[in-house]
């Protein structure tokens, strides 16, 4: 689309020029300097960022991004050596000022220092593309910012600035081209991650494509989170097995501390980025979003078979597990993501005595690391207590495909 819009400038341009007696002295300079503004304007929209680089970004670690210049193969051919593209870190302040000036302004000062950022802008002849490679970046250090009000670094969003200056042939036009990256969050330490990870996500799924850097939403409607959690949920796990809609409920009650509503009067309402990842959820040690994210990272890692088999039924409250269970066989059972632990999955089973009432128990959560040790199925397969998957399929139906064949003889 680029180089077409660049063919009909030119061709534009030609009929101008071919017709200049006829507009006469006073016309032609003023449609010269507009063909100059449209000239530039097409270039700088031309030079775009390929490879983001990642938007969660911890100091000391190296990096890769590259960028992409799409008139490059066409206006570069005549220059003598390859042009630089320099990489820097840039506050959101800064950022919003380079939008707002339409990127006419430079950088006045970095806020990061950045290793190895300054690449060749190359052309390559087979492929007909002109980039910068950025392959062994790294961001040595960073300079906080004043946030606002309870801020906490991990909310705070920077973004890198890919700039050069080219001069174009034959008209020696000094041009600056200048490009913003997504938004990054820059973390010093691991455990900040899960936090990081969340500013990032809310700015992904809620930001407007068109927008003052880096300004999103504070409140959004709960359909268009059970959307994002959906979506985030089967990226992160690779499965086509999505979240159903009364997972949907159990999370809205959960992220809404409220028992009492219906499925549908979640519907109307709209969930604040504190009650996402600011407020801790009552009763417990964490926020909503890391909670959620330690169960993406257990089924990621120990539970993402099972899930797309729909043999976890995860997200559901111990309560409602009651109901579904109290009425069922001795040894039914089913399992579901924990409520006070992050990153557990717990079997939930009915005993029935012989007067025929029911009790409902809860094993002790299995974490990531239990399950690294010996596998769910096994585990489902050595507890003799457990016969009937819920609602009524026999255990090594469900799960025989999933038990490991036992080493036998000396270990």
């Amino acid at each position: 689309r680029c180089e077409n819009l660049f063919e009909v400038y030119l061709q534009l341009q030609q009929q101008v020029m071919a017709a200049s007696t006829e507009l006469g002295p006073e016309l032609l300079p003023r449609l010269l300097e507009r063909f100059n503004e449209v000239l530039s304007s097409l270039v700088k929209s031309s030079f775009l960022v390929e490879k983001q680089p990642p938007q969660v970004l911890k100091t000391q670690t190296k990096f890769q991004a590259s960028v992409r210049f799409l008139l490059g193969p066409r206006l570069l051919k005549a220059a003598p050596k390859p042009y630089m593209v320099r990489a820097d870190m840039v506050t959101e302040k800064q950022a919003r000022e380079l939008e707002l000036s339409n990127y006419s302004n430079t950088l006045s000062e970095s806020t990061g220092e950045i290793l190895h950022n300054t690449v060749a802008l190359e052309t390559n002849p087979t492929s007909g593309t002109c980039c910068a490679n950025f392959k062994n970046v790294l961001l040595k250090k960073i300079k906080r910012c004043e946030r606002k009000g309870s801020e906490s670094v991990t909310e705070e969003k920077c973004a890198v600035l890919f700039s050069t200056t080219v001069i174009l042939t034959p008209s020696n036009a000094s041009i600056r081209l200048q490009v913003l990256s997504l938004p990054i969050v820059v973390i010093v330490h691991g455990n900040q991650d899960n936090n990081a990870k969340a500013t990032v996500l809310w700015d992904n799924a809620f930001s407007d494509t068109e927008r003052v850097p880096f300004v999103v939403a504070e409140r959004v409607p709960w359909d268009k989170m059970c959307d994002t959690l959906n979506l985030k949920f089967m990226a992160e796990v690779q499965t086509t097995k999505g979240l159903l809609k009364e997972h949907y409920f159990f999370l809205a009650q959960k992220i809404f501390n409220d028992h009492s509503a219906s499925p549908e009067d979640f519907q109307s309402r709209h969930v604040s980025w504190a009650q996402f990842n600011k407020e801790i959820l009552p009763g417990r040690g964490f926020t909503f979003w890391q909670w959620f994210d330690g169960v993406l990272d257990l089924t990621k890692r120990c539970l993402k078979s099972y899930w797309s088999d729909r043999l976890i039924m995860g997200f559901i409250s111990k309560q409602y597990v009651c109901k579904l269970l109290s009425m069922k066989p001795d040894g039914t059972f089913l399992l579901r993501f924990s409520d006070s632990e992050i990153g557990g999955v717990t079997i939930a089973y009915v005993i029935r005595g012989k007067d025929g009432s029911s009790q409902v128990e809860n094993i002790q959560p299995f974490s990531a690391k239990d399950l690294s040790i010996r596998s769910l199925g096994d585990r489902i397969r050595d507890l003799e207590q457990l016969r009937n998957l819920y609602p009524n399929t026999p255990k090594d139906q469900a799960f025989g495909s999933h038990y490991n064949k036992e080493q036998t003889g000396k270990d």
